[in-house]
């Protein structure tokens, strides 16, 4: 285990720290473990038991990394050296050497925009995940769904927040529509203007645990994180009249610490939420539908015009909503493709190079 002082080890376990840190730190001994706070480019705004510390990734690093997820993002835990530098500015923050990157205990992934099929790793070792959605006019079941999968596959909690309940005039059928697809989630409706509801939220931020607000723009990440710290730490702005959409005010990755112990990371708001996961996990997502097939007739039924199948009954009697085995089968296809091309790209980069 790392030898620490007591005071240290408390300041470590604030930003997160635990056994399972400690015990990859024992096979590093001298190095100094840090946090990622914000990936800035070449340099990393890292926080430690001692204070703040700008970290340099070597170029090695990043020439052995497979993919831009083996790199250090925000929430990850790393083991730094000091570097030997000339005469400093006694107040300038110390710089550092990013020597080794611990592994995750949960990362919340999401495909690489674009054609080329890699993961790009929105944040790490979260416990919980806020999935924010505003009850305003950008209210969106099937975006929802999109970050429930991804969420459940990240390793860590996912809760559902429906903000702007200020703005919101007709709240139950919304409820009622959230409900049928959360699978049991925890779901807080809350107003960040007000402070409805926004109490339920600082339970999950304690001491220790680390909370990440995930969402398309203008559904009030911010604002809730500006709430739950007690001062406006990120910029908020307002959403076009019409369709409620916002722009980005957030346009960076960053965890901050809260007075009690807890750490929030706020994101950018995303417009393409690609899927990364896996079979299992879509199941997982729709044990709904995952249940009423174990009573179809056929173990291979597809859910259309087969005879005694007990999903397509559950749509005729509205039990199951035909848009959630829609959206069921749109994932099982795009993890389909997702698959096929990771497959392709993988025999692709094992290839010998012709001389």
């Amino acid at each position: 285990m790392l030898s620490v002082s007591a005071s240290t080890q408390d300041n470590l376990e604030r930003l997160g720290w635990d056994t399972f840190f400690s015990a990859q730190a024992a096979d590093h001994p001298g190095l100094i473990p840090a946090r990622v706070s914000r990936p800035d480019l070449n340099r990393y705004h890292l926080l430690s038991a001692t204070g703040p510390l700008v970290g340099l990734l070597p170029g090695r690093a990043r020439s052995a990394g497979q993919s831009k997820a083996d790199l250090p993002t925000v929430g990850d835990w790393v083991l730094v050296s000091p570097i030997e530098e000339g005469q400093e500015d006694a107040d300038a923050v110390p710089t550092v050497l990013i020597e080794v990157t611990l592994n995750r205990k949960s990362k919340f992934s999401r495909k690489e925009a674009g054609e080329r099929y890699d993961e790009q790793v929105v944040a790490a070792n979260i416990d919980t995940v806020f999935l924010v959605t505003g009850l305003d006019d950008n209210f969106n079941v099937k975006r929802i769904e999109r970050y429930l999968l991804l969420a459940w596959t990240s390793g860590a909690s996912p809760v559902i927040v429906l903000s702007k309940v200020d703005l919101c005039e007709n709240l139950p059928p919304r409820l009622d529509k959230v409900e049928k697809i959360a699978m049991k989630t925890p779901i807080h409706v809350v107003s960040a203007t007000n402070g409805q509801g926004m109490e339920g939220l600082r339970e999950y931020v304690t001491r220790g645990k680390t909370v990440a607000l995930l969402g398309s723009s203008g559904v009030g990440k911010s604002t809730i994180t500006n709430y739950l710290l007690g001062h406006d730490h990120f910029d908020t702005g307002a959403v076009r009249e019409g369709d409620s959409r916002g722009r980005h005010t957030t346009t960076f990755r960053e965890l901050c610490q809260l007075d009690s112990g807890g750490m929030l990371i706020d994101t950018p708001g995303m417009r393409e939420i690609q899927i990364w996961a896996d079979q299992e996990t879509l199941t997982a997502s729709f044990s709904d539908i995952a249940d009423l097939a174990l009573t179809c007739k056929f173990n291979d039924c597809q859910h259309h015009t087969e005879p005694h199948c007990a999903v397509s009954k559950a749509i005729a009697t509205g039990d199951l909503p035909q848009a959630r085995l829609d959206t069921f089968r749109k994932f099982k296809a795009e993890l389909t493709i997702l698959t096929a091309r990771n497959s392709h790209q993988n025999k692709a980069s094992k290839r010998p190079v012709k001389k």
